[in-house]
C-alpha cells in the first residue's frame, strides 16, 4: 500500500499517523522535502506479537539512510541532502500470521520562533521572553502526552492479551477438572458394584 501526502508548503510540519500492518505486508510513505531541511523520524509499534516491525529511509536517489529489521521503536534525524521525495517504510513481511499497530512520527523543518527577529531593534521583552518559555513547555507537555498515550495503548493491549489467555487457559483447566472428575466418579462406582457369577453344573 502506498500513501502520497499533498502538504501546503510551510517552515515546518509534521505528520502523525497510527495505522494497522497486516502480516506479510509492507506499507511505504513519501514525502517532498528542501535539500538542507533536517527533519526526524520517531515510530513505536502499538500492538501485535512481539512489538516489532521493519523500518527503512530512502532519498530520492534510493540511497538507504535508515534502515532498522525487528524493532519496537526507534527516532531517526537526519539532514536532506538534496531537493526530492523521500520514502520511507514499514515492514511486517516477516511475520506470518500476526498483523501491527504502528504509530509514527515525521517532522520535516523546524518550528519557526514565535517572535521572529527580523527587523526587531530590541532585545525580547519580559513578557515576549515569557510567553516564548511557556510555548517551548507546551511542546514538551504535548511530546509527553502523546508518549504516555502509546505506553498506555500498548499496556493495554498486552493487558487484553493476557486476559484471553488466562479466560482459554481457565476454560481448559475447567475441562480437565470435569473430564478427571466423571472419570473418577466411574472408576469409585466400578469398585462397588457386584459382579454377578454363574454357576454351571456338569452332570455325572
Amino acid at each position: 500500500l502506498l500513501l502520497v501526502w499533498a502538504l501546503a508548503a510551510c517552515a515546518a510540519r509534521a505528520s502523525e499517523i497510527t495505522f494497522e500492518l497486516p502480516d506479510n505486508a509492507k506499507q511505504c510513505f513519501y514525502e517532498e522535502i528542501a535539500q538542507g531541511t533536517k527533519c526526524t523520524l520517531e515510530f513505536q509499534v502499538i500492538t501485535g506479537g512481539h512489538y516489532d516491525v521493519d523500518c527503512r529511509l530512502e532519498d530520492p536517489d534510493g540511497i538507504v539512510l535508515y534502515k532498522e529489521m525487528k524493532k519496537q521503536y526507534d527516532s531517526f534525524t537526519f539532514t536532506a541532502s538534496r531537493n526530492g521525495t523521500y520514502k520511507f517504510c514499514f515492514s511486517n513481511e516477516f511475520s506470518t500470521f500476526t498483523h501491527k499497530t504502528v504509530y509514527f512520527d515525521f517532522q520535516v523543518g523546524e518550528d519557526p520562533p514565535l517572535f521572529p527577529s527580523e527587523n526587531r531593534v530590541t532585545a525580547l521583552t519580559q513578557m515576549e521572553s515569557a510567553c516564548v518559555s511557556i510555548h517551548e513547555a507546551l511542546k514538551s507537555v504535548i511530546d509527553y502526552q502523546t508518549h504516555f498515550r502509546l505506553r498506555e495503548a500498548q499496556g493495554r493491549s498486552r493487558a487484553e492479551d493476557l486476559n484471553t489467555r488466562v479466560a482459554y487457559w481457565s476454560i481448559g483447566e475447567a475441562i480437565i477438572l470435569l473430564v478427571v472428575s466423571i472419570g473418577q466418579v466411574f472408576l469409585l462406582k466400578s469398585f462397588f458394584s457386584d459382579k454377578r457369577t454363574t454357576t454351571t453344573r456338569v452332570g455325572s
